[in-house]
């Protein structure tokens, strides 16, 4: 390894937490699907920062919007009124098709947004009793790493010592529709399920085409909150404008086609801001939001005016650039193309994914070390990706990577694969 490299990597061995476990290549620079390490190498980026630059690194206009916006007025906290809040507020309520929109910074805060939301509905609207609000989620989950929401969680990793949790949540099997009819049924303090329409971190698996129909007509027979956690699927990641979306190609066409499960509370952040800036949100309409009142919930740097026009750039870029539709046709062409080299290959187990949101399960324990071998020869190859969970590798470049761009990725994909075969 290069000694500017080691140098980087040092320091941040001996300064920083170790709550990270990186490839060791250290980047300097990001460009549309490309970044550049110290010494200059060219890689593409198959990760995306987990779906938040998906709009390719260091996109011009977005940049611009974060320059100008910053040299002007950065951050008033919400004691004042700003005038970039309230315009980015109906753009992206008018985008997404809600009433309301409350702003925040990360994730993991916007979660934790929805969660104070779906409990206080739960009380006020709903009417069950004090301090028995619960919310259904799935095994397998992210959904941040907060305290509460690592709770719920069934990593031992994200979890173990971090006690005691919070309260208030019950897990079920993804893609379980009976399991969630029999909780429904059974309990009846339940005031939201809580769900990713694809399991990102979990190793992209994708539910049931009928899934998230079923799961929106009991949400609606049981008066319960529907709550979507699209802060990696959502923002054209999955080939439509959100997961939810189905195969729809924009919003509009959203709210007329059946396929369109709206969620009665939408977790949106990563892409938001096409990773320059935390940019996080949670829309739902006023019956829902309106529960909400001064001094109950916020964040001093949540709906400043950096983030309010870097957030609607970053959707102008994704509706004016048609980024759901080039995600869905490479994601077609990605699948397809490994597909036909996983049915000669013993080494990958299985693809699966949904517009340029994939993985490629590796055939062998979650224990091994060899799809973390395969990443280090990827970024040999000069293509970044990253395991998740053992055995298996996500593929999710910048939705602005072209279809010539792709197959150049593929080539480097397996012909990376095929220097491991030899051991199965």
């Amino acid at each position: 390894m290069d000694s500017s490299a080691s140098l980087h990597i040092s320091l941040e061995e001996k300064h920083g937490a170790h709550n990270y476990h990186p490839l060791p290549v250290v980047l300097s620079k990001g460009k549309g699907v490309f970044v550049w390490d110290v010494n200059g190498k060219k890689y593409f980026d198959f990760l995306s920062s987990y779906s938040a630059v998906n709009q390719g690194h260091c996109h011009p206009e977005i940049t611009k919007a974060l320059t100008e916006q910053s040299q002007t007025l950065s951050l008033t906290s919400r004691a004042f009124y700003n005038d970039k809040l309230g315009l980015y507020e109906k753009f992206a309520t008018e985008f997404f098709g809600f009433d309301k929109l409350l702003p925040m910074n990360t994730g993991a805060e916007a979660v934790e947004t929805a969660i104070k939301i779906a409990r206080k509905w739960g009380y006020e609207k709903k009417k069950i009793p004090q301090e028995k609000a619960i919310i259904v989620v799935c095994e397998n989950n992210f959904h941040g790493r907060t305290t509460t929401i690592i709770s719920f969680s069934n990593d031992p990793i994200a979890k173990e010592n971090f006690g005691p949790y919070t309260p208030g949540f019950v897990k079920i099997g993804y893609n379980d529709v009976a399991a969630l009819k029999t909780i429904f049924e059974k309990e009846k303090n339940i005031v939201g399920f809580l769900v990713e329409p694809i399991q990102g971190e979990a190793g992209i698996y994708t539910p049931d085409p009928s899934y998230l129909q079923s799961v929106k007509t009991l949400c609606n027979e049981h008066n319960v909150l529907f709550i979507a956690d699209e802060i990696q699927t959502g923002i054209a990641r999955t080939g439509s404008l959100l997961a939810v979306c189905g195969n729809c190609s924009c919003e509009q066409q959203c709210e007329r086609q059946e396929s369109y499960q709206r969620p009665d509370i939408l977790i949106l952040g990563k892409a938001l801001s096409g990773g320059t800036y935390p940019v996080s949100a949670v829309l739902a309409d006023d019956e829902i939001m309106n529960v909400i009142k001064p001094g109950q919930h916020g964040s001093t740097f949540g709906g400043n005016p950096v983030a309010a026009v870097v957030a609607t750039k970053a959707l102008e870029i994704v509706r004016d650039e048609k980024l759901f539709q080039n995600a869905r046709s490479l994601g077609a062409i990605f699948r397809s193309k490994i597909e036909v080299y996983a049915k000669s290959s013993k080494l990958v187990k299985e693809v699966r994914g949904k517009g340029l949101l994939n993985a490629v399960e590796v055939n062998d324990t979650p224990e091994s070390d060899t799809a973390w071998n395969i990443c280090l020869a990827l970024m040999e190859n000069g293509l970044l990706a990253k395991p998740t969970h053992g055995n298996i590798i996500r593929f999710t470049p910048p939705l602005v990577l072209t279809e010539s761009e792709m197959h150049i990725c593929i080539e480097i994909i397996t012909k990376t694969f095929k220097q491991f075969e030899h051991r199965f």
